[in-house]
């Protein structure tokens, strides 16, 4: 796909409306609704009011049975959901308070819930693996995406980690989105619309090469953080460094080892940022019943690594950390083993990801009530 494609969506210099607020008075945004919106969405920050109310059509809404067992589905007036043990019309749902509980034709009790963001992302309609939910809180916390900042960031995939920087930054923020492939910027767009009602004003996505595009469109020392999530981002040394401004924070989302080492040392060299940091978490359950407290018998362990550095000011050289001489040079047969392939990272069909893509934006066709209170 060429470099000069771009496609924007719902970017914050379109004058979209954007939400001021003090402690006392906040102003109110409207903003065009979705495919089948019946008109204006929100009061108040944007995609706010899609998380409170009754539960309307369209929306995606979590049961849970007597037995603990989840399932997600959306709803359609007239639907109904079916299992082994009778069925459930979607019209008992629609028009009730979130946390109801709901009888199926059989007797059978259901649990009812908007789902959290940790709970759409990992259900979302994908065409990529999605930053989970343990390793999105980490960037946003660890790279200190705050309510207004300027974040720019590379490798999209689905738009898991997009959502937890809209959220971030706010409305009056600016997000922009780098990704290669339309597919996945379809997909991304339409997870995201849905989230958060309709297109976010602090938005931008754009299609084309990180190291190309951010350069033409965004103006030096301009950007206040930089998240990548893609398997060279040694090689965006460069166009981070023009863009970011001084002090500002790079974050990197990588999955293996070699990609970690050769990105920090990549960063070393440079002398433009400081010393790195890296580090990877793991989130383990525990199943509390009774005194039978222990930790659950799976966790989720290794995602990826992150990898976290600063831009220092122009003319100023990082200081280097002493250490002992040890390996940090690359031959031939290094550099074979951070092809896509060799890291595991699996193709995707076209099939797989238009599909993908009509799950997320038929997502977005929820029927809002902009008269609907909590």
């Amino acid at each position: 796909m060429s470099s000069d494609t771009a496609a924007n969506a719902s970017p914050a210099d379109t004058g979209a409306a954007k939400t001021a607020a003090t402690s006392t008075t906040a102003t109110t945004s409207t903003a065009a609704g979705p495919a089948g919106s019946t008109g204006a969405i929100s009061a108040g920050p944007v995609g706010a009011a899609r998380r409170r109310g009754p539960f309307r059509e369209g929306e995606r809404v979590q049961l849970t049975d007597e037995r603990g067992r989840m399932n997600t589905i959306s709803l359609e007036a007239g639907g109904a959901f079916h299992t082994h043990r009778g069925f459930l019309n979607h019209d008992e749902i629609i028009g009730e308070p979130d946390g109801s509980v709901v009888v199926n034709n059989v007797g059978q009790q259901y649990q009812t819930l908007r789902p959290l963001l940790s709970d759409f992302v990992l259900s979302m309609p994908r065409g990529a693996a999605v930053v989970y939910p343990k390793d999105a809180g980490q960037i946003v916390t660890m790279a200190d995406i705050f309510p207004g900042a300027r974040v720019v960031e590379a490798g999209v995939g689905s738009g898991a980690l997009s959502i937890s920087l809209l959220r971030a930054v706010g409305d009056n923020g600016y997000l922009h989105s780098f990704e290669r492939r339309e597919e996945f910027a379809d997909i991304a767009r339409g997870n995201v619309e849905t989230i958060f009602g309709g297109p976010h004003p602090a938005w931008k996505i754009s299609l084309g090469d990180f190291q190309e595009e951010v350069v033409r469109t965004e103006a030096p020392g301009s950007v206040d953080r930089v998240v990548l999530d893609m398997l060279a981002p040694w090689e965006c040394l460069d166009a981070v460094a023009t863009v970011l401004a001084p002090g500002g924070v790079w974050i990197n989302y990588v999955a293996t080892v070699t990609q970690l080492s050769r990105t920090a040392e990549a960063i070393r060299a440079d002398g433009r940022f400081t010393e790195p940091d890296a580090w990877e978490s793991m989130v383990r359950g525990w199943h509390l019943e009774g005194l039978a407290v222990r930790p659950d018998h799976r966790m989720v362990a290794h995602t990826g690594f992150l990898l976290v550095t600063r831009r220092l000011a122009d003319g100023v050289t990082g200081i280097s950390v002493k250490r002992r001489p040890s390996k940090t040079g690359f031959n031939e047969e290094d550099v074979n083993a951070w092809t896509p392939g060799a890291v595991g990272e699996r193709a995707v069909s076209d099939k797989k990801l238009r599909r993908a893509a009509r799950d997320a934006i038929a997502g977005t066709n929820v029927k809002d009530d902009p008269d609907a209170t909590n």
